[in-house]
């Protein structure tokens, strides 16, 4: 049975389409910027730092997601954080919006809205080693 003009006119149509479908999913990105945006918003997409990444450019991270309040949280005795250190963190401190663990796990930046000192800092103080990255 031979093809219509009609059924060739819809199979090539649909080949088109699908070309061009295809061929527009395909650009290029820049070389020069190292953050995209999401198309039709000007605010960039948001890109997990791989893990082991030095503590400057997880800090970076952190102040580009413009938090008022930055805290750092390490374990006195210097080992990395475990699971249970996490719950307490985010049990004690449930304000924190972004969690970023830095260091080979050894510390954690914390970013918020809220003053932490007017929450649970003093309990957080008493497991953990504290700074305060706010305005620095």
């Amino acid at each position: 049975m031979k093809p219509t003009t009609i059924q060739k006119l819809i199979l090539t149509i649909g080949t088109l389409m699908l070309f061009v479908l295809v061929s527009g999913c395909h650009r290029e990105s820049s070389s020069a910027s190292n953050t995209s945006t999401v198309e039709g918003s000007p605010v960039p997409a948001r890109s997990v730092a791989p893990p082991g990444t030095d503590f400057k450019q997880d800090m970076e991270y952190v102040r580009n997601s413009n938090f008022i309040h930055v805290w750092v949280f390490s374990r006195k005795d210097g080992k990395p954080l475990d699971s249970s250190d996490g719950a307490y963190l985010r049990t004690n401190a449930p304000q924190v919006v972004d969690w970023v663990t830095t260091e080979n796990g050894k510390k954690v930046i914390a970013g918020t809205n809220f003053d932490l000192e007017l929450g649970g800092l003093n309990l957080l103080k008493k497991r953990f080693n504290v700074e305060d990255y706010t305005g620095r």
